[in-house]
């Protein structure tokens, strides 16, 4: 809770963290004529959402996007920031390639469903991360099982571990499993972030778990 950390949202095509994070409105310019991200939970927060109107679809060709992803990246005064997140659609496409080659990135994480259709996505990010020479700091399993809130009974209803076998694949790690839950949808969709709004629940805790996991394998700053 002591770091600073930002949240940088290159989906261009569809943003989703003005509406996770309860955020709304235009960034204010610095001095330097710079935006300043908005602030909620503690995170300073940025993205394309707060600079287009949310029902608004953003019809843009690869380089309008490469445009928009430098000015999210550069022309923005984070200040002085531990970590800052970057959140990125899935594939291997402009927006990917721009962030990679365009700012220093420590490491990046792979999230995905077990579903066969959703690994293949997943194992091409991991692939391409380490084509660009990004490190791969492991894989998380999201919507890995739901468990009835009446009879307990648990079902895969995505598949089980198959992003424990794409991590074998791939020779990395599994860092974490997060449940297919109500509790975890009725926060994202109300912007009140499960680790806020339920920061005991079993659910924030499996998301606690592995942020811990990802800076455990971050090098220090000194390296």
């Amino acid at each position: 809770m002591s770091k600073a950390i930002g949240l940088l949202d290159v989906d261009v095509y569809g943003p989703s963290v003005p509406k996770m994070m309860n955020l709304k409105g235009n960034p204010e310019l610095s001095q330097s004529n710079l935006m300043r991200p908005l602030l909620n939970y503690g995170i300073a927060c940025m993205s394309m959402g707060f600079l287009v109107e949310e029902s608004e679809p953003v019809v843009w060709r690869g380089l309008m996007v490469m445009s928009a992803i430098e000015k999210l990246l550069r022309q923005v005064d984070w200040g002085q920031l531990d970590y800052l997140v970057v959140d990125m659609p899935p594939g291997t496409g402009d927006v990917q390639l721009s962030v990679s080659q365009n700012i220093p990135i420590t490491g990046a994480v792979i999230v995905s469903t077990p579903q066969d259709i959703a690994l293949m996505d997943a194992h091409k990010g991991a692939e391409m991360f380490r084509r660009v020479h990004v490190p791969v700091l492991g894989l998380v399993q999201n919507m890995s099982v739901f468990q009835c809130p009446k009879c307990k009974h648990k079902t895969h209803i995505f598949g089980a571990d198959g992003a424990r076998k794409l991590a074998q694949t791939l020779g990395l790690e599994v860092l974490g499993d997060i449940p297919l839950h109500l509790n975890i949808r009725e926060a994202s969709d109300t912007g009140q972030p499960i680790v806020f709004s339920q920061p005991e629940s079993d659910e924030a805790k499996a998301y606690l778990r592995i942020a811990v996991e990802v800076v455990r394998r971050l090098p220090s700053p000194s390296e």
